[in-house]
């Protein structure tokens, strides 16, 4: 049984949330990974979410993915980042099980009947007539497949850096992959390497908890399922500490033996999460950075030292930790190290994640250049339905920037590339204020639905939010507030009193109220049936940034239009001579599909659009 529609390469979370879409929309799907041990595992930090990562696992959620629900069943700790900022900056954040979050994606796995397994690496391609045919595994065996999707992560041609010593590897105790590449390169890809890195891991019973601070979870932590999983009774602290100039003067010493500095280390790292000598390096007037002390599960006492990632000696590593308040005795269990690895620039890539030299092979994660697992996890999710689609003959699915945050980070890896590890951020969105993190089930659900991917039980949940929304807002446009019922109230929140009767709802647009301040001023009533916080959380949002929402939705429509205009294939932008030169150089490059694909590469200015424009008659 070598035979398959879809084979994924790689069990990290691209692989694993591509591998459980395109089995579950029908496709007969092949995972291949060097260790079945490891599917799944959270090879650095072990947590999912943060400012904008949070929004991309509720937005995988609610086009039927997987990683939210796993998250939301083994967390240990629950944050809604940014509360204080507006409500597009909300952020979930959830701090994992690192061993319970692997066991349970292996599980989700294992129950999707059309799904297979195998341990065995891939060392090269199958390609005929330049489409994918399947891949050759390491003990020469070949596996025949339409659609082939590499989530490699760190794996190609992975080498491993603590101080002066290299090893091959992709991740601690993990071999690298080789061939892949080799295979790639022949096929004519380009390719680039990069660098990641990930911090020491420390017996907690070795530290000293006085010395820090602590941040417990929220007081009343959510999901970031929209249904089907509950929220945490209990939660595990996480501890604030910082480094101080003791430890930066230890770390300095060793510079020169730091294969960040002495050239051993020649690719690009995360901007947004660099190492800590790193930071010493760049940021010289800071006399301290930030660490969090989290703790890797319920029951273990290994804690992982967010913000300490390091690929310095292992003895500079142990003196610069000990040196700062609370880890005097502090007792490692690894220490930090870098890795290097093989990404191939996404420019190579449709908006779909099929390769352009050859047909039926996707790209998602970090091959193509991202951070984090919540990047890897939507490209997989993606990659997975087009892989599907590419064997079955059908429309790919494509998210534009106005749909999701997904449609942001796809659609800036294929137009700009990248050539250092790209993190979402809520600035990269220009259409933050409609792509939040509670409302992804609105934006999306449907289309998880017209997949397969949302099952009945989470299709009927959302068609009942749905209900007692357009129930509490039609009940709350009906409502008016006199004078009498809500001017003590105005006071006391700092808000001018009214003169006359108003609606209600237009007082809840108030920056100084909340909507259920607003609520406990109207007369009793039965709301049972409509009662519950997300409904009122939706609406409140609505109406305090109506105006920004409407205005951001005329900008919506203006990008539509620009991608509703094609490009021809192949289109001639040398013989323009009205286009810049670096145009001209860009475009050919490209290929753009639309004039608004266009006007979002790097070099293209509104003025070489406008020449497009006459050019394709418009």
């Amino acid at each position: 049984m070598n035979n398959y529609d879809v084979i994924v390469i790689g069990g990290g979370h691209a692989g694993c949330e591509a591998a459980a879409a395109a089995a579950r929309m029908g496709s007969k799907t092949l995972l291949v990974t060097m260790n079945l041990q490891t599917i799944g595992q959270m090879s650095c930090n072990p947590a999912m979410g943060g400012v904008a990562k949070g929004q991309i696992v509720r937005e995988i959620d609610a086009l039927g993915g997987f990683s939210g629900k796993i998250s939301d069943r083994t967390a240990i700790q629950f944050r809604m980042l940014n509360r204080s900022k507006g409500a597009a900056m909300w952020s979930p954040r959830v701090q994992s099980d690192r061993m319970q979050f692997a066991t349970m994606w292996r599980e989700t796995l294992e129950s999707i009947d059309a799904l297979d397994f195998i341990q065995g690496t891939a060392v090269s391609l199958l390609v005929d007539n330049e489409a994918i045919s399947g891949v050759t595994l390491s003990n020469g065996q070949n596996m025949r497949a339409t659609s082939v999707i590499l989530t490699s992560g760190t794996f190609l041609n992975g080498v491993i850096h603590v101080g002066e010593n290299q090893y091959s590897g992709g991740r601690s105790g993990e071999v690298a992959a080789t061939g892949i590449t080799a295979s790639l390169i022949e096929l004519g890809f380009a390719v680039g390497r990069m660098k990641t890195g990930t911090p020491p891991r420390i017996d907690g019973r070795s530290l000293d908890y006085t010395k820090f601070t602590e941040q417990p979870g929220d007081e009343d932590p959510r999901t970031f399922a929209f249904h089907g999983t509950s929220r945490l009774t209990k939660q595990r602290s996480c501890w604030l500490s910082a480094t101080n100039e003791t430890a930066h003067e230890i770390m300095r010493e060793a510079f020169d033996r730091s294969p960040l500095f002495n050239g051993a280390i020649q690719s690009s790292g995360p901007r947004y999460c660099p190492s800590v000598e790193d930071k010493i390096n760049r940021f010289t007037d800071k006399a301290s950075h930030q660490m969090f002390v989290e703790p890797e599960g319920w029951s273990t006492v290994e804690m992982y030292i967010n913000g300490f990632s390091t690929s310095l000696p292992e003895e500079t590593q142990h003196r610069a930790l000990r040196s700062i308040p609370g880890f005097e005795q502090a007792k490692f269990f690894r220490p930090g190290y870098a890795v290097e690895y093989d990404y191939f620039p996404p420019t190579q890539l449709s908006h779909s994640l099929e390769t352009h030299l050859v047909k039926g092979l996707f790209f998602a994660g970090q091959i193509n250049g991202t951070t984090g697992y919540e990047e890897a996890a939507c490209q997989g999710l993606m990659a997975g339905i087009n892989a599907h689609a590419r064997c079955k003959n059908l429309t790919p699915t494509i998210l534009d920037r106005s749909q999701a945050y997904i449609g942001v980070l796809i659609d800036d890896l294929i137009t700009k590339g990248t050539d250092e590890p790209y993190r979402m951020f809520t600035s990269r969105a220009e259409f933050r204020l409609n792509l939040r993190q509670d409302n992804a089930d609105q934006r999306l659900t449907a289309i998880g639905r017209s997949l397969g991917l949302i099952d009945d039980d989470q299709w009927s949940a959302f068609e009942l939010k749905m209900s007692r929304i357009a129930s509490a807002s039609t009940w709350l446009k009906s409502q008016k507030v006199t004078t009498d019922s809500v001017n003590t109230m105005l006071v006391s929140k700092g808000s001018s009193p009214i003169k006359q009767q108003m609606p209600a709802a237009d007082l809840a647009a108030r920056p100084q109220l909340s909507l259920l301040d607003v609520i406990a001023c109207l007369d009793p009533v039965d709301k049972e049936d409509f009662n519950q916080e997300e409904v009122w959380e939706d609406i409140a949002i609505n109406l305090k940034y109506a105006g920004y929402i409407t205005k951001e939705q005329e900008q919506v429509e203006k990008l539509k239009r620009m991608e509703s205009l094609k490009i021809p294939k192949l289109f001639a932008y040398q013989d323009i001579k009205a286009l810049s030169h670096e145009a001209r150089q860009k475009l050919s490059n490209h290929q753009p599909a639309t004039v608004g694909h266009a006007s979002r590469i790097s070099g293209v200015s509104p003025a070489d659009i406008q020449v497009l424009l006459v050019h394709l008659g418009r």
